[in-house]
């Protein structure tokens, strides 16, 4: 059997580049439906892009590898083609837009748009081998427990990195990346909760509040829950893509918030209140409980002096910790590294050592922050392969 392109992978980008490639292109996945991602993403309504979305809310060894392909496929063409389909969708917090009803809505909308497009679409079908001989890359793929025998003058890789491997997650486009000479980025746990050793803050579990987590890269203004493992929360998911093994984090837990002024005019009108019971009215009950130990808050309000309040303020605002580490791919949103960008087009995201192999999505060294973002790299880049792909017949 004979395509023009076999793309490896029906996820976001895989989808997205059938959609465009122009005809007689072969989908491959070995999951059961297409779109596993898609459907368990933003508590099943998928958060399928974001408004803000620019190439600075990406990480990557060359930070300028995805403005092409951003420029050319923006979060505003992914939205009218969801409104094309009568898609309901809301703007929750930050830009993130998801889907009113169901993310299925999304998947049914990808598969609609390839099937449209003239591509096929294989489900539990697995990649055996690939070998290029002459112009041409030839696959044993294994279908239904029969081998079958594919030919192709294009190999799209988008079956993703290594997070959530419960998915079906290999690493599969880094193997074929590397039979075929392209350089791979060191891949690590992407938008993935702290651990710390020994429970620290299981007396804490499910108590959340808004904080500004940092470290020296990077810092987050958004949520943090506190867990039974660690810490984890948008902006703790969202700091954990800057983060190193070992590496210390700061937490300000009042960064909206002049805590000095309050206790200090709290101090003059009711000065025998403990201050742990005036906290405890800015806070979570059981934070301040916890904290009162860690900082050896004690006494009332009038026994405290300016300085001894600025002393306690300042320990809020930067609250040194060190993870013991991360929870690893099982938890992990997304990759960090894969395909190094340096062995790819960005125009056309085809490998420069290799004619018609292209990588998208995931698999490339393009990693964007929570909230929308990685959908909208699968959706700029797999268009960006499948518009050349379909100009290059």
């Amino acid at each position: 059997m004979f395509v023009h392109t076999v793309i490896l992978g029906a996820g976001a980008a895989g989808m997205m580049c059938a959609a465009h490639a122009g005809g007689d292109c072969l989908v491959v996945d070995h999951a059961k439906a297409p779109g596993e991602k898609i459907r368990i993403s933003g508590g099943g309504r998928c958060n399928f892009t974001n408004l803000d979305a620019t190439p600075e809310n990406y990480l990557s060894q060359n930070p300028h590898f995805c403005k092409s392909a951003m420029a050319r496929y923006t979060q505003w063409d992914f939205i009218s083609l969801v409104d094309r389909y009568g898609i309901a969708w809301h703007e929750k917090t930050l830009g993130q837009l998801f889907c009113d009803g169901s993310a299925k809505q999304i998947v049914a909308m990808l598969v609609a748009e390839l099937q449209q497009a003239g591509a096929q679409l294989w489900l539990q079908t697995s990649v055996e081998t690939v070998r290029y001989e002459g112009d041409t890359y030839h696959l044993t793929l294994l279908r239904d427990g029969k081998p079958q025998q594919v030919r192709c003058k294009n190999l799209v890789l988008a079956t993703g990195g290594k997070s959530i491997p419960k998915m079906g997650a290999t690493g599969l486009a880094y193997d074929i990346a590397r039979q075929f000479g392209l350089a791979l980025i060191e891949t690590r746990p992407g938008l993935v909760p702290f651990t710390f050793p020994e429970g620290r803050f299981t007396a804490l579990a499910g108590t959340a509040l808004p904080v500004r987590l940092s470290n020296a890269r990077a810092s987050f203004d958004e949520a943090l829950l506190f867990t039974h493992r660690g810490l984890s929360g948008p902006s703790v998911l969202q700091l954990s893509s800057y983060w190193h093994e070992g590496e210390e984090i700061s937490v300000n837990l009042i960064p909206e918030m002049d805590l000095f002024t309050l206790l200090r005019d709290q101090r003059q009108t009711q000065g025998r209140r403990a201050v742990t019971t005036e906290l405890s009215r800015h806070l979570p009950g059981r934070l301040v409980d916890f904290l009162a130990k860690e900082f050896e808050i004690t006494g009332r309000l009038a026994d405290q002096s300016d300085a001894a309040l600025q002393a306690l303020c300042t320990g809020f605002e930067t609250w040194k910790l060190t993870p013991g580490g991360g929870e690893g791919y099982r938890t992990a949103e997304v990759t960090l590294g894969g395909i190094d960008t340096d062995a790819l087009s960005s125009k056309t995201m085809q490998a420069k050592p290799q004619p018609g192999l292209f990588a998208i999505g995931e698999a490339v060294d393009v990693t964007g922050w929570l909230g929308g973002y990685n959908f909208q790299w699968a959706w700029a880049s797999g268009h960006a392969a499948g518009t050349a792909i379909a100009a290059s017949r």
